[in-house]
């Protein structure tokens, strides 16, 4: 009796672990190729080096099945960028928008490596100094004074 009673338990509980995740159903196609799309464009902000398909963070679990809910119901790409961006700012995008406050990020590394190339080619016609003989007097001296140590 004790068995057939955990296995009812076992069977009631166990439906959770096979439920359709909302990445899994009720997409069709184009939509399911949208979707892979937007997920891999957005960062999870909790790990922020991941886009929200790549990460595991409950958050990145949150924010994917926002954009499934927002694609199932029939918004555009840019309708659950607005919406994801309105909501966590620009820095949930992975490629944000040339924007005036993100123009330092897209320009940035361009001019650094300006910066470093100026500066390698000043360093490069910059006149090395020469070295430049001693003076005879002086090595004249100079070897007397050995000579003189050494008797």
């Amino acid at each position: 009796m004790r068995t057939l009673i955990l296995a009812a338990l076992l069977f009631v509980f166990a439906g959770g672990a096979f439920a359709l995740t909302p990445q899994e159903g009720a997409l069709d196609p184009e939509q399911e190729a949208r979707y892979r799309t937007l997920i891999h464009e957005l960062r999870c902000l909790v790990c922020q080096n991941q886009t929200i398909a790549d990460s595991n963070a409950d958050l990145a679990a949150d924010l994917r099945r926002e954009v499934h809910t927002h694609i199932a119901a029939g918004a555009t790409d840019d309708e659950v960028r607005r919406y994801v961006t309105d909501r966590y700012g620009e820095f949930v995008l992975y490629k944000p928008p040339m924007t005036a406050r993100t123009a330092v990020l897209w320009i940035g590394p361009f001019l650094l490596v300006a910066l470093g190339v100026l500066i390698a080619l000043r360093m490069l016609r910059r006149p090395r100094a020469v070295a430049t003989p001693a003076p005879t007097a002086d090595t004249e001296r100079l070897r007397r004074l050995l000579d003189e140590e050494e008797r």
